[in-house]
């Protein structure tokens, strides 16, 4: 008899436990749901106010934002010269044909070479025609004053090996842009370091904002703050509606930044590209992909909430009811 009516008290006593996790977890998604409307309602009963609070925030965010695409771009419009190890061997011009191919598959044989292309000077002159408006005039030349190019990608160390090959007899010029290319990275390297230390400072900045906005909202409703400590509230039921606010300012601001980035690379995409032709190049200007749209705007609603959350906690610590 008693195994019995325990096997039937406990299903009883599960269900009631059950229950009560649902019930609060029902409690507790309508709490934040309280803090998350109840803080928008706020942000739209003052829209002026909030609007000059998001738009410090979203300039303050857009300058580093700014800064990293411009940095992405650079490195594309660079990267062929970043990557490219090639040394170019411009070979004597009573160097035949024939010589030059003896000469580069004797290079392909070399453990620190990873290939070896031949460039013959008729296929230089072609190139060089179709690179330039002076096509007619080079008709006019007797004979082609352009040597045989050998291509050396190297599979080691490039330094090492230009400094080798321009011993060999057959050689007469070495073409190799390594110093170009090691300044171009430390310029590169300068311009990443720089964007962290802008994105620190102003993010700091629109810390200070969110947070010093937060804080005149917390100073706006002291009185009832001071009644709900008193009542037992507890320090989150408190905070949570001022760190909606400060999420909601963030994602704000975060949507403003990306919508002046967007709007300052529209207005510079044709003089840029037009830059860029007058070298006798081509450049796409690389926009935010989704996944970094998303990313900025995860970081820029976290900024906001960090901010409210200290500033929400520093009153809270300053307020709390002691118990005499």
């Amino acid at each position: 008899m008693t195994a019995t009516r325990t096997r039937a008290v406990e299903p009883a006593a599960q269900r009631r436990g059950r229950r009560g996790v649902a019930e609060t977890l029902r409690t507790w998604l309508a709490l934040h749901l309280h803090g998350l409307v109840s803080s928008l309602g706020r942000l739209m009963a003052r829209p002026w106010a909030t609007l000059l609070t998001v738009g410090v925030m979203a300039v303050a965010l857009a300058l580093p934002l700014a800064l990293w695409l411009g940095l992405q771009n650079l490195s594309q419009f660079s990267g062929g010269l970043r990557e490219s190890r090639e040394i170019g061997l411009f070979l004597r011009p009573d160097i035949g044909l024939a010589a030059a191919e003896a000469l580069a598959a004797r290079l392909r044989q070399r453990p620190d070479v990873a290939s070896v292309g031949l460039r013959t000077p008729e296929q230089g002159l072609a190139e060089f025609r179709a690179m330039t408006d002076l096509a007619p005039a080079l008709e006019l030349l007797e004979h082609n004053p352009l040597p045989t190019v050998l291509m050396v990608v190297p599979a080691g160390d490039d330094h090492a090996l230009a400094a080798e090959l321009g011993q060999l007899s057959e050689v007469e010029i070495v073409q190799h842009d390594a110093i170009w290319r090691q300044r171009l990275d430390a310029w590169l390297r300068f311009g990443a370091r720089l964007l962290w230390v802008v994105a620190a400072l102003l993010g700091a900045g629109a810390l200070l904002v969110v947070g010093n906005t937060v804080r005149l909202d917390i100073q706006s409703r002291e009185e009832e703050i001071a009644v709900l400590q008193h009542l037992g509230a507890t320090d989150g039921f408190v905070r949570r509606p001022f760190l909606y606010l400060g999420a909601w300012y963030g994602l704000g601001a975060g949507l403003l930044a990306i919508v002046l980035v967007a709007s300052a690379g529209f207005a510079l995409r044709e003089p840029v590209s037009a830059l860029v032709a007058s070298y006798g190049s081509r450049l796409a200007l690389v926009g935010l992909d989704p996944t970094r749209l998303v990313q900025a705007v995860a970081a820029s609603a976290l900024l906001g909430w960090l901010g409210a959350w200290l500033a929400a906690g520093h009153h809270l610590r300053r307020t709390r009811p002691v118990d005499r």
